[in-house]
């Protein structure tokens, strides 16, 4: 059975950081690339950050330098860790895992971030 577990998620102010957390299980870890979604209340989920299970990273042009995503290939784990968050960055973020070959996908249950005073 697949599962993607998202934990890490809470309240913090601006300003503050959360790092977030995907255990993986079910699949070949090392054969997904592995991302983080995000969709804010009212707002179509877009892509966070995403990482190769070579260690290659992408992110949203409005995450560069403020997230940084990470692997753990022998954990099945993956993590998002965001510094400087915003009110703007308030959104359920999902984990998301897809294979490099045949493009099969699977979605986390997802982890509300609140960034609020």
């Amino acid at each position: 059975q697949v599962q993607l577990v998202e934990s890490g998620g809470g309240l913090v102010q601006p300003g503050g950081s959360l790092r977030l957390s995907c255990a993986a299980s079910g699949f070949t870890f090392s054969t997904y690339v592995m991302r983080w979604y995000r969709q804010a209340p009212g707002k179509e989920r877009e892509l966070v950050a995403g990482i190769s299970s070579a260690g290659n990273t992408n992110y949203a042009d409005s995450m560069k330098g403020r997230f940084i995503i990470s692997r753990d290939n022998a954990k099945n784990m993956v993590y998002l860790q965001m510094n400087a968050l915003q009110p703007e960055d308030t959104a359920v973020y999902y984990c998301h895992a897809i294979h490099i070959l045949s493009r099969r996908n699977y979605w986390g249950q997802g982890t509300q971030v609140t960034v609020s005073s």
